[in-house]
């Protein structure tokens, strides 16, 4: 970093050193990296130091945001630094704090950014308390559109609090350190152990696993909204780690539960936006800003703010605001760097100018219409009935003198069944008397049942879910022995289940019965095979061999072999034994008798010998049955010696 030997003025004159705490900051009236010269301190965090200085190379005021040096000591840090300023860089959106640059200036990182004149949110709340409902949402809405744009680009900010919302002197609503929450989750030194992102508005599964993702964004955001309509952060102590504990474990209360008159349609926003559970959240910061969108049409124009009770911050013509200060990108932890008194703020309108351009600029067609309609006894004024059942908002609109008339039903994620979603006109606009309020009741959150699918053709299935408001998903398949082939076994969801519109289903498709494995049957009797493979749903025929080596009635062999797969339906054969072949007896006649028994026994048979007492020949003289019958194997051949 340069320090040139003495400040200078514009013109050239010697500039006297600066008073208060810049006075002894080293880097007042130096030029970082050659380029940004320093004016003045904004602010001092733990994790950097943000100064107003001039780049002079475009001659344009920045805001400098130097790292911390504990912080530049860890070599990952730069790195992952680096590249998360350079993609905070591409993201490109009005209601964006936008990067210029980053570099580092004595091995210390830093960010020049967009220099806002203004100031944050966190400033409008510590001056004035809670916000109307409408004011609240007609700041959410551009903080919810940077998000979204940051989403869509990848980013996920992860520090959203009121600090990090700034309202600039022209109007502008713009969101800041998108990219450096992510940089510094690295574990170094100075971070160790410690969760980035303001506790307060930490969402629970941050605060368990660390992990974070747009939905938790969306849980930031609500308790943003949470505190502009209270003037309090749902969960608050002096330990951190209670806070920390609480979005864990504790449902963040309904905000009417401190103002009774906060709307319900604004405690659904509030109550969905911040559910524990981040799958019951709105899935993005999109789907947050279009039901803020639709309940800010339910709501009257938003008022500018005026300090006319400690509740209520609307604002009066006339107002004394305070001072314009800068409002400037704040590290997590940070804290302005001295206190602000009230009187020096009443000097500076800037701010409150600015405030009342964005509110008024929202509001001021339907604001216009609303006074312009105004005449005594001509026009009354339409009541809230936002949220009301048919019979309340009935009784609130005859008190005015008007009547309901039921123009029609519609499906709500955040407004209960037979409550009212919105009315024509809308509540805090004029009707003429005795006139008729249209209004639209809701039927609840849009669901549908998981049509029956089982038994369906792949065709019948998706008819029935597009007739059901669903959507097919993936197609798994799987044997069954019931379903036939090609037709759905299962859904998953199964039956019944109520899902949103468009929802997926992913069905399980039948390959048909599993094909069965051909047991070794050789050697079993020839029908408890045949009653085996018939009752694993085979068809079974059968041939008969001859065969020495199995009894007759014994399965010699199969078709297809044991160990091989047939399909449900498919054709076994059993080779059935018929026993041993039958056998030719052989001419015995005038053989020697211990040759004829020979052969007999080679061949087979039984024998039987008839002889005398005296057998002076010892031959065959006959044979019973004769030469060349055909005899089972093991039959007897009885010979006659003599």
């Amino acid at each position: 970093m340069e320090t040139p030997t003495q400040p200078v003025r514009p013109g050239g004159s010697a500039q006297p050193p600066l008073s208060g705490s810049t006075a002894q900051d080293p880097l007042v009236g130096t030029i970082v990296d050659g380029r940004y010269r320093i004016i003045g301190r904004l602010a001092r965090g733990g994790m950097a130091t943000v100064y107003e200085a001039v780049d002079t190379r475009l001659d344009r005021t920045v805001a400098l945001k130097v790292m911390s040096p504990a912080l530049a000591e860890d070599a990952e840090f730069i790195a992952r630094f680096r590249r998360e300023a350079r993609a905070a860089a591409q993201l490109s959106h009005p209601h964006v704090v936008a990067v210029y640059d980053q570099g580092e200036a004595d091995g210390v990182p830093y960010l020049a950014m967009e220099f806002i004149s203004g100031r944050t949110l966190r400033d409008v709340l510590r001056d004035y308390g809670a916000l109307t409902s409408e004011q609240a949402l007609t700041i959410l809405d551009p903080v919810l559109e940077a998000l979204s744009a940051a989403h869509d680009a990848g980013f996920v900010h992860r520090d959203v609090k009121p600090e990090n919302i700034l309202i600039s002197d022209d109007g502008r609503v713009k969101v800041t350190d998108f990219g450096l929450a992510r940089a510094v989750t690295n574990v170094t030194s100075a971070t160790q152990g410690m969760l980035i992102g303001t506790v307060a508005y930490l969402s629970p599964e941050h605060v368990e696993r660390g992990d974070a993702d747009a939905r938790s964004d969306v849980y930031g955001a609500g308790i943003c909204l949470f505190e502009m309509v209270t003037g309090q952060v749902p969960f608050a102590a002096e330990n951190p780690l209670t806070v920390a504990y609480q979005h864990v474990n504790v449902d963040v209360p309904p905000a009417s539960s401190l103002r009774p008159s906060i709307p319900p349609d604004v405690d659904a926003l509030i109550a969905t936006a911040t559910r524990r559970d981040p799958a019951a959240r709105y899935p993005d910061c999109r789907s947050f800003l279009s039901d803020v969108r639709r309940v800010r049409r339910t709501l009257p124009p938003p008022q500018p703010l005026s300090r006319a009770t400690q509740d209520t911050l609307v604002v009066a013509p006339g107002d004394v605001p305070p001072a314009v200060v800068t409002a400037r990108p704040l590290a997590p932890g940070e804290v302005p760097a001295g206190p602000r008194p009230i009187r020096q703020r009443r000097r500076g309108r800037g701010w409150l100018i600015a405030l009342l351009l964005l509110l008024l600029a929202v509001g001021g067609a339907a604001a216009a219409g609303w006074y312009l309609a105004a005449g005594p006894g001509k026009q009354v004024t339409v009541p809230g009935v936002i949220g009301m059942d048919q019979a309340a908002a009935t009784a609130a609109l005859q008190q005015v003198g008007l009547t309901l008339e039921v123009a029609g039903e519609d499906y709500s994620e955040t407004v209960a069944a037979g409550l009212v979603i919105s009315a024509d006109p809308e509540p805090g606009g004029s009707a003429a008397n005795g006139s008729a309020v249209s209004v639209i009741l809701s039927l609840g959150p849009e669901r549908y049942a998981v049509p029956q699918l089982t038994g369906l053709t792949l065709d019948e299935a998706k008819a029935a879910l597009a007739e059901a408001q669903l959507a097919l998903g993936t197609e798994s398949l799987a044997f069954d022995a019931v379903i036939a082939t090609g037709k759905v076994i299962e859904s998953v969801p199964a039956q019944g289940e109520l899902l949103k519109p468009g929802t997926v289903v992913d069905i399980v498709v039948s390959k048909g019965p599993k094909p069965v494995k051909i047991p070794g049957l050789a050697g079993t009797d020839a029908e408890q095979a045949k009653s085996q493979l018939e009752g694993a749903g085979l068809v079974v025929t059968t041939t008969e061999e001859f065969s020495t080596e199995f009894a007759e009635g014994l399965v010699i062999s199969t078709t297809p072999g044991k160990g091989e797969r047939v399909d449900v339906g498919g054709t076994v054969t059993l080779v059935v034994s018929k026993g041993p072949p039958p056998v030719e007896v052989p001419y015995l006649i005038d053989m020697p008798r211990d040759d004829a028994v020979y052969l007999l026994d080679s061949l087979g048979f039984e024998v039987v010998i008839n002889e005398p007492a005296f057998t002076p020949l010892d031959r065959v003289i006959s044979q019973d049955p004769s030469s060349g019958t055909m005899l089972p194997f093991g039959s007897t051949v009885t010979i006659t010696i003599i």
